[in-house]
């Protein structure tokens, strides 16, 4: 019989120093995603860990009812870090549970971590997976029956061991949290693992089945939408969206426009003829004048591209405006920016 797991801890009190709290990945907040694959594993219960904007996390989710789940909110006043953060709920959590983050995105199947977890005996399961440039995450080696022998946090170059990544996504035991000070702020990676791999803990790992995407700059957002879009025939969470190949196209009116996927375009936007959204990801009451171009793109709610204007490679914050004309590569603009 599978392990089982009934709560969770999601990670989210970062104060938004590479993007904001709330990054869309087809219209829908990135924690969404997080939080369903959670639900899909049994969870029943998530707990998220706020900061930083709270109140705009809170009332982007509610109370979890339309995710399948209950949400409960704790706040922290002082940054205590991924282990501190969590120590503060130790008195409240289940005595295995999972551990999620804000920031990341993933739509992997976390029965198998679960399973694994209870299989090997493990204090603590850390979830893999395989990047291509690993110096700025933390590298990890196992041995043949997946407990971890070597860890390095954020490695030089010449320090790469591996190119198999912390990927975020822990079960742990409760007990574990008792190897974290009171009151101090502590990292799972920089100090509760270091500390259990010193004393010889049974810290384990295993590789996660599904997408994942660490969610940091700019360029990982469009990438994200991008490959969300392109699950062809892969539940997209979109309310009143079709999804017709790799494209995912809400309520939208688009008379003699082309979209060519991977492609989201979300309710409300209006798309003129001769316009083009080529590999890209609109957001809601997006307007695309006669004959303007967006290619690999991401344009966040309320955009307004003018006539006859090429964008390539660019993203754009909530309610900005383009005149007519323009042509605008490899740019990144915060809300409301307008240019002309």
């Amino acid at each position: 019989m599978k392990g089982k797991v009934r709560q969770a801890v999601i990670m989210a009190g970062g104060e938004g120093t590479r993007l904001k709290p709330l990054t869309p990945v087809l219209g829908r907040p990135c924690i969404e995603y997080t939080i369903r694959s959670m639900v899909s594993a049994g969870v029943e219960e998530v707990i998220l860990a706020l900061g930083y904007r709270s109140q705009d996390i809170k009332e982007a989710l509610g109370d979890g009812k339309g995710l399948g789940v209950e949400l409960i909110y704790s706040y922290e006043d002082v940054p205590m870090g991924t282990a501190g953060s969590v120590k503060l709920l130790q008195d409240r959590l289940d005595e295995t549970f999972l551990i999620g983050s804000g920031d990341t995105l993933t739509d992997a199947d976390l029965d198998d971590l679960v399973d694994f977890h209870f299989k090997s005996g493990a204090e603590a399961t850390m979830s893999l997976t395989q990047v291509d440039h690993p110096e700025q995450f933390g590298i990890v080696g196992t041995d043949e029956n997946g407990r971890i022998t070597r860890f390095k946090e954020k490695p030089r170059t010449e320090e790469v061991f591996s190119n198999v990544i912390n990927a975020g996504t822990y079960v742990l035991q409760r007990d574990v949290l008792d190897l974290v000070p009171k009151n101090h702020k502590w990292d799972f990676s920089k100090n509760l693992y270091m500390d259990m791999l010193a004393q010889g803990r049974k810290l384990y790992a295993s590789t996660l089945k599904g997408y994942w995407k660490d969610i940091g700059r700019p360029s990982d957002l469009l990438e994200a939408n991008l490959r969300m879009a392109d699950k062809v025939g892969e539940p997209t969470y979109v309310p009143g969206a079709i999804t017709e190949g790799n494209m995912v196209v809400g309520e939208v009116a688009c008379s003699g426009a082309a979209i060519t996927g991977p492609a989201y375009v979300g309710s409300g936007s209006r798309l003129s003829t001769g316009s083009e959204a080529i590999s890209s990801c609109l957001g809601k009451d997006i307007v695309l004048e006669a004959e303007a171009v967006v290619e690999k793109c991401l344009l966040l709610d309320g955009c307004v591209i003018g006539k006859g204007t090429a964008l390539r490679n660019t993203i754009l914050g909530k309610g900005c405006k383009v005149a007519a004309g323009m042509v605008i590569r490899d740019t990144v603009a915060g809300d409301g920016v307008i240019f002309e």
